[in-house]
């Protein structure tokens, strides 16, 4: 997909759906799961997804988020191999991993919409890439252990994180680079989203998504923490959906778009560096899996 209207379509999954789901799409199996509380579920994704354009592939320049998340890649990414995202639909990061580092692309999606998606894009793109429908907690899944596996806006809609990274790690080679990415729900972000757009704070899980709740899975799972930073400065953009009907709340979004206009200026780059907990719009962190662990 071409990135949507808005940064903040482009950039997080909290998105509510934009239509139906498909009649008889075929689903993946979705295994019992107790521990793991879903904020969202296939169909949910199956209506987001829908009127997806394609092709699609992100590009230095599509936004100050995005360009974060790429320097990541740029400096992070392992150069050969495969890399899987999970929950990648179309896969247009995977585009730019392909172009850039010459990893072959792998997408695991529990949408039908989704992975559809991804197939027709590395079709149309020329890429020899491939699509999996399954759900991420499903142990049968077969996928070849990659080079990379990465998430961007998933694990916060869970609130099981160390079940969230252990269905990464599943995939992953011994050694190989882990990274996960989430929107920032807390300081001024949260206020705004509760206001403006409160289901799709609701379709999130808010400790999920702070990188503090992290540690906890990182020391289970004995990963190496390579880099963990807030990135993508403040985007008033993240605030697209107005759901109030209040003539205030009107005037809070219209001023947030404006805002979020002038700060695209490549006059204010410097600015957008500028991160922290309270303001930034997005959090990544980059890990290597220990060679010595057996059970991923």
């Amino acid at each position: 997909m071409n990135p949507p209207a808005t940064l903040a379509r482009a950039q997080t999954a909290a998105i509510l759906p934009r239509g139906r789901a498909p009649v008889g799409a075929r689903r993946p199996s979705m295994p019992e799961n107790a521990a793991v509380t879903r904020f969202t579920d296939p169909e949910w994704w199956d209506a987001y997804w829908q009127g997806l354009e394609l092709p699609a592939e992100v590009k230095k320049g599509d936004g100050a988020v995005i360009d974060a998340i790429l320097e990541v890649f740029d400096r992070y990414a392992p150069s050969a191999g495969e890399a899987l995202e999970i929950g990648g639909s179309s896969g247009r990061y995977l585009v730019y991993l392909n172009r850039t580092r010459g990893l072959k692309p792998v997408v695991l999606e529990s949408s039908p919409v989704g992975h559809a998606a991804a197939e027709r894009n590395f079709e149309l793109l020329g890429i020899e890439g491939r699509s999996v429908l399954a759900d991420m907690f499903d142990e049968d899944v077969e996928i070849e252990p990659v080079d990379l596996v990465y998430s961007l806006g998933l694990i916060e809609h869970f609130d099981d994180t160390e079940a969230v990274a252990r269905a990464h790690l599943r995939h992953l080679k011994p050694g190989g680079t882990l990274i996960m990415g989430a929107p920032n729900l807390g300081g001024v972000n949260e206020p705004l989203y509760r206001r403006l757009s409160p289901s799709i704070y609701e379709s999130h899980d808010r400790r999920s998504a702070d990188p503090r709740t992290w540690e906890a899975y990182e020391r289970a799972l004995g990963l190496e923490v390579v880099h963990k930073a807030y990135v993508g400065g403040f985007e008033p953009e993240l605030f697209w959906r107005l759901e109030s009907t209040r003539k205030i709340d009107w005037l809070l979004a219209i001023t947030l778009r404006y805002l979020g206009r002038f700060l695209r200026s490549p006059r204010l780059r410097a600015w957008r560096r500028l991160n922290g907990r309270r303001w930034s719009a997005y959090a990544i962190a980059v890990y290597r899996k220990p060679i010595a662990r057996a059970d991923g």
